[in-house]
This record gives C-alpha cells, structure tokens and sequence, in this order.
C-alpha cells in the first residue's frame, strides 16, 4: 500500500468493503484489493460493478451465507481421502449457494449484464447436494436411510438393546435383587448395559464388573444373562461403524469427481461475494 493509497484512505475504505463480503476469504480478498492502472481494464471492472449494483436494485441481493472454502477437502477427496461429516455437509453447502446464485439469475435472466460470464461458470449440482444431505443430519449423526444396509444394522441394534433393556429392568423391579443394588437402575460401562451394585453383594450376581465408583461403594456389574446379547450390540455397533465409513468413502468419491466444477462455482461465488 503506497502513500498515494494512505493519502485517500484506502485502508479504511476496504475494511469497510470487507465487512459486506459472503465468507472468509472474500473478506480477505476484499481487503487486499489494489486500485487498477489499466484505464481499459479499469473501465471493464467499474461496469461490472454497475451492473451488479443494477441487478441488486432490480431484483434484490442473493444470498452468500454458507460460502465457504471447502478446496483442500475437495482436493483430499479427488486424491482418494475420505471427508468427514463436517466437511461433506461444507461442500454440501457450497453447492446449496452455488445452485441458489444460478437459479436467482435465471430469475432475471432477460436482462444482459457484463458479468454473465460468472453465471455461465456456475455448475448447480443438486444431485450431490440433496445425496449429502439426505445421508448426513450433522457434523456428528448419520441418518439411518443413508444406506439400506445402515438402517437394517440399526434396526437389529434397537432390538438387542430392548431386550437387553427388557431383561435388567426385570431384574432390578424384582425383590430379590433389589436388596443387593446401589439403585434400582440400567446404566453403561464401556458401551455395555449395567446395573449398579453394593460392593458387599458383589459376589451375588454373577457377571462381569465393568466400572467402580470412586467410593469404592459400587460396582457396575454385566449380568451373566445379558452378556451375549451385550456382545452381539457390540457387534452390530462394529458394522455399523464400518457402513458409515463406507458411505463417507463413497460419497468422498463423488465428491471428488466433481472437483473442478464445484471449485470454479466456489471462487464465482468468491468474486460475487466482493462485488
């Protein structure tokens, strides 16, 4: 930034651009812009400029939220990585604001501007949009229709559990083993289904002790009863990992596949983002 620039006060000028940007990296765009010494070039930019200023007025300013940069994930996912839920729902997202930029200029597209040829860069892809989406809730969960496989591994996961379930709550209501519980209740010990017990009664239940208080008072006992079917939840819970990791592979590939287009549409969005 020369002194010329200091002079006019551009500094303050682009922090104050960049607080109107879409994303991160337009508002550091934004604030790095340098004036053009190319009258030609100048002219070319400026009446860009005004015909974005124009369609806003017209038609109202689209909307950027949800622009991020998402092409080192993109990038890992052509290479053959696998993304995570957080990264497929960013590009999931990217493809949400790239699809909601073509479909409001189709809105108005009897009007020819000079930043067409942005538009024209724009490649909507709602089928990965809507496969992402529908496939993962949120950066942590995973819907149970993203795979056939992942519902019906689900499905046996809620069963086994209520019958664990079904088993200790008969046991804790009955009268013979309440005497020798710290409470009358069903808890987990590494992912295993448990019932508390006095440290004095541990030899009246037989089973496996998975857990004890920091007291020392209680252990946390898994009925012999239910131990098998505690092994086959964990079992259930083995595949179902795995299903998700293949789902995130495969949804990682078509990913990838479209790198460039997703990538070109992100840095449009980028030079909307500043305009």
């Amino acid at each position: 930034m020369n002194k010329h620039h200091n002079a006019l006060e551009l500094p303050k000028v682009l922090s104050l651009l960049s607080k109107y940007t879409g994303c991160e990296d337009a508002k550091y765009e934004a604030e790095h812009l340098t004036p053009e010494s190319n009258l030609e070039l100048a002219k070319v930019l400026l009446g860009q400029t005004e015909d974005a200023h124009m369609l806003m007025a017209k038609f109202g300013a689209p909307s950027f939220g949800g622009l991020k940069n998402v092409n080192n994930s993109l990038s890992r996912a052509n290479a053959g990585g696998t993304l995570n839920m957080r990264e497929l729902l960013d590009i999931a997202e990217v493809l949400r604001v790239i699809r909601s930029l073509s479909e409001w200029r189709k809105k108005n597209s009897g009007v020819t501007t000079r930043i067409d040829t942005y538009f024209f860069s724009l490649y909507p892809n709602k089928y990965l949009e809507d496969k992402i989406t529908s496939a993962i809730i949120s950066e942590d969960e995973m819907s149970d229709n993203a795979s056939p496989a992942l519902y019906d591994i689900r499905r046996k996961i809620r069963i086994c559990s209520s019958k664990v379930r079904d088993k200790l709550d008969q046991m804790i209501r009955s009268q013979y083993f309440q005497k020798f519980l710290r409470e009358s209740i069903v808890t987990m010990r590494n992912g295993r289904y448990v019932v508390p017990v006095k440290i004095e009664h541990r030899s009246e239940i037989s089973g496996l002790v998975h857990d004890t208080s920091s007291s020392g008072a209680t252990v946390f006992i898994e009925p012999a009863a239910v131990v098998e079917a505690n092994n086959e939840i964990k079992v259930l819970q083995s595949k179902e990992r795995d299903e998700i990791e293949r789902i995130l592979c495969e949804l990682s590939v078509e990913a990838g596949s479209f790198y460039e287009s997703i990538k070109a549409g992100y840095e449009c969005g980028l030079v909307f983002g500043i305009d």
